[in-house]
């Protein structure tokens, strides 16, 4: 279905005129990202296939939610159509009118150049639950492959510019989930799989294989890499590199016990994000760490969780622009496995992207690391407040103009922006 919407997306533009970009190069179409915008996601979606076609985008930071300006052409143009995304003609006039607004101001124009090469580690199983990078780039027909821990560890991993952790437990505890679902046919045959994979790779247990992949991610990311995470692989990621080669999995999951010196022999130095955090190993908590602040006492008060992005100045702090564009501040919360992370376990130099106002926690982070950058965001689903394993997929045509969603799309364009743009 895709290709044949492509196919038609060609013929229409071939109909219309000319697919390349006129000549003189004064006419621009201008995607609007503030409320006027009428599917936000897939205005990202647009973007993304104007830099395939090596059209140069320009990111109005801050300027009208974050808009696009793109080299006028008839086949971006057909296809902002096609997909329900809000477009305005510019010509060379308007575009300085615009970019004279921006003159003062909190603004920033910022160049994108190239459509990054996506990844999203996954496992080939189908699992009960669903990712919602995963479902943002679908929706928006942003193209991307999948990898799993034999790609990473061979070094297939380099070959992207930008990697989504999908909802995986690096710490080896399957997902914490031994409580509630040991006897499921779903989690018994992870446990089987898992296992055989660790053998192949070269280890007698799953959590030395996991940290493993964890390590050769910090790699990836250290050696220039852009790393997104969600959910509870923002802190397992971080709980698996601190422990490294200790045991930190009860005897229930794996037969032995966690080593009894385990807290102590944590290396807070080799972690992303976070410093300071004591482990939580029994099999029927539902949780890995102190990091995660999932208070499920506030089901019932939703706006508790409601969290609030930072302003940054688009001309000094351009990377956190970049990733807070939104045409609003203020965001409902949202649950998961790992909901926000508790502000006084964060390391120093990582940065607060959005918080909790009045509370100890914040949602979304971003640090540096080597060459590269690293961000994580709390939660399953921007969409769906409470969602629980099994429950079906969200569809996205009903939240075509979500804030939360947006920030995950921020960062799937943040690595197509010119390098010294990045180095900020």
């Amino acid at each position: 279905m895709r290709q044949l919407s492509l196919v038609l997306i060609l013929l229409l533009a071939i109909l219309a005129g000319t697919t390349s970009v006129a000549a003189s190069g004064r006419s621009y179409l201008l995607l609007p990202m503030d409320r006027e915008q009428t599917d936000h996601l897939r205005a990202y979606g647009v973007t993304y296939h104007a830099l395939s076609q090596s059209f140069d985008v320009e990111w109005l930071l801050n300027y009208r939610g974050g808009s696009f300006l793109i080299p006028s052409s008839k086949l971006i143009e057909v296809q902002a159509r096609l997909v329900g995304v809000s477009f305005e003609r510019v010509d060379a006039a308007g575009r300085e009118e615009i970019l004279a607004a921006m003159a003062d101001g909190n603004t920033e124009l910022v160049l994108l150049e190239k459509a990054p090469k996506i990844a999203v580690y996954t496992p080939p199983d189908k699992r009960p639950w669903d990712d919602a990078v995963t479902l943002a780039m679908t929706y928006a027909g942003i193209e991307y492959e999948t990898i799993w821990d034999r790609d990473v560890l061979d070094g297939k991993i380099d070959e992207y510019d930008w990697v989504h952790l999908h909802h995986e437990d690096f710490s080896g505890q399957f997902g914490k989930f031994y409580a509630s679902f040991h006897a499921a046919p779903w989690y018994i045959q992870q446990v089987k799989d898992y296992k055989q994979a660790a053998l192949e790779a070269g280890y007698q247990k799953v959590w030395e294989h996991k940290h493993a992949v964890a390590r050769a991610l910090y790699a990836y990311v250290y050696d220039g890499g852009f790393l997104f995470a969600m959910c509870s692989a923002t802190d397992s990621i971080d709980v698996a590199l601190a422990a490294d080669q200790v045991d930190i999995v009860a005897a229930e999951i794996d037969g032995d016990g966690p080593a009894p010196d385990f807290q102590r022999r944590l290396d807070f130095g080799k972690t992303f994000a976070f410093r300071n955090f004591d482990l939580e190993t029994s099999p029927y908590v539902y949780e890995y760490s102190s990091i995660d602040r999932s208070d499920y006492r506030n089901i019932s008060r939703p706006d508790v969780e409601n969290f609030t992005l930072f302003e940054f100045s688009a001309k000094i702090d351009t990377v956190a622009a970049m990733l807070t564009q939104c045409h609003t501040n203020e965001i409902l919360g949202f649950f998961g496995q790992t909901t926000s992370f508790s502000k006084p376990l964060l390391k120093d130099g990582v940065t607060i992207l959005a918080e909790m106002p009045g509370q100890d926690r914040v949602k979304y982070i971003h640090g540096l690391l080597g060459k590269g950058t690293w961000t994580f965001l709390g939660g399953h689903d921007p969409a769906d407040f409470s969602h629980a394993v099994g429950d079906p997929p969200t569809d996205l045509s009903l939240h075509k103009n979500s804030p939360g969603y947006r920030l995950i799309l921020n960062n799937v364009l943040f690595p197509a922006a010119r390098k010294k743009e990045l180095k900020t």
